[in-house]
C-alpha cells in the first residue's frame, strides 16, 4: 500500500512512467490519493485499473476561514479549553516521543485501535523526525494533556494525528489545539488538510469525529482509490486461492483484512456501490 494516511506525489503527470518499474516486485499496488495532489480523475485512470472515490476531506482555506469557527459548540468549546491548558509549538518534536506513545496508548485503548494505525514505537520516532512536522502541545497543571501532529508541505498542512489524555479529554484540549493550529499555520500555508474519519467511508463509527472536523472547514475535497495490477497471473492465482472471486474489493486476495471495513462491505456488497476500502 501507498504512504499513509495519503500518497503524495510531486510530479502526477510523471506518475505513468514511474509505475512499470515497479511490475518485477509487486503484484498490486493500492494508495489514496491527495486532496491536493493535481491529477484529475482522468489521469488516474491512465495508471491506474481501479479508480474509485474514496472519502472526502475537510479542508480549511486560511484565507478565507478567520476566528473562532462558525458553529455555535465549536466556539464555547473552543473557549472553555482556552481557558484550562496552555499552548505552545514543540520544538524538538522527536524529544517528545515518550509523551506521544503514553497519550497515543491511551487513545488506542480507548476507542480500540488496531491494526496499521497502531503504530509502533519505531514508526513513531521515524514520524516525528519527517522534516516539516510540525507538534503542538496542550499543558494543564504541568503535564502534557494532548498533541497534534502535522505535516507541512508547500502551501498545505496535514493533520497527520492528536491524542488527549483523559484529563485533556475532560477539558476539550482538541479544541484549543485545532484552535492554536490555525493561529500558528496562517501566514505560513493557505490550506488545512484535516482529513476525514477513521474506517470505511459512511460508516456510523465516526460520525462525531466528522463533525468536530466539519465544524472548522471551509469545504471538502475528494481522494479516490486507486490500484494497479502489475502481474495478472499471480494476482488471478492468489485470488482463487484465497475464494474471493467476484468481490468489489481491491486488491480481492487481502479480503477481509480490516473488521470495520468487512462490516462496512457485507452491508454495501448487496447495493451497486462504487466505493471501496483498503
Amino acid at each position: 500500500m501507498g504512504c499513509y494516511p495519503v500518497f503524495s506525489c510531486r510530479r502526477w503527470t510523471h506518475l505513468p512512467l514511474d509505475l512499470p518499474g515497479l511490475a518485477d516486485r509487486l503484484v498490486t499496488l493500492v494508495i489514496v490519493t491527495d486532496p491536493f495532489g493535481d491529477a484529475t480523475e482522468a489521469d488516474l485512470r491512465r495508471c491506474f485499473d481501479v479508480v474509485l472515490p474514496y472519502k472526502q476531506h475537510y479542508v480549511a482555506d486560511l484565507d478565507h476561514a478567520g476566528g473562532l469557527p462558525p458553529p455555535r459548540a465549536h466556539a464555547r468549546n473552543t473557549a472553555r479549553a482556552l481557558r484550562g491548558v496552555q499552548l505552545e509549538t514543540c520544538a524538538d518534536p522527536p524529544r517528545m516521543l515518550d509523551e506521544w506513545i503514553a497519550l497515543y496508548d491511551g487513545l488506542t485503548k480507548r476507542h480500540g485501535i488496531t491494526g496499521l494505525a497502531a503504530f509502533s514505537q519505531t514508526a513513531f520516532a521515524r514520524q516525528l523526525a519527517v522534516p516539516g512536522l510540525v507538534m503542538f502541545k496542550a499543558t494543564a497543571e504541568g503535564r502534557v494533556v494532548g498533541l497534534h501532529l502535522w505535516y507541512v508541505q508547500a502551501q498545505v498542512a496535514y493533520g497527520h494525528l492528536g491524542a488527549t489524555s483523559t484529563r485533556g479529554y475532560e477539558l476539550m484540549a482538541s479544541y484549543a489545539l485545532y484552535w492554536y493550529a490555525f493561529q500558528h499555520l496562517r501566514g505560513r500555508v493557505r490550506w488545512l488538510d484535516l482529513g476525514s474519519s477513521p474506517g470505511a467511508p459512511d460508516h456510523e463509527s465516526g460520525e462525531g469525529l466528522r463533525r468536530f472536523k466539519a465544524g472548522w472547514a471551509t469545504g471538502t475535497r475528494q481522494t479516490y482509490l486507486c490500484g494497479r495490477i502489475f502481474q495478472p497471473e499471480t494476482y488471478a492465482r492468489l485470488v482463487t486461492e484465497r475464494g474471493a472471486a467476484g468481490t468489489d474489493y481491491f486488491p480481492a486476495y487481502r479480503l477481509g483484512e480490516f473488521a470495520t471495513d468487512a462490516r462496512w462491505r457485507s452491508r454495501r456488497h448487496s447495493q451497486t456501490s462504487t466505493d471501496t476500502g483498503v
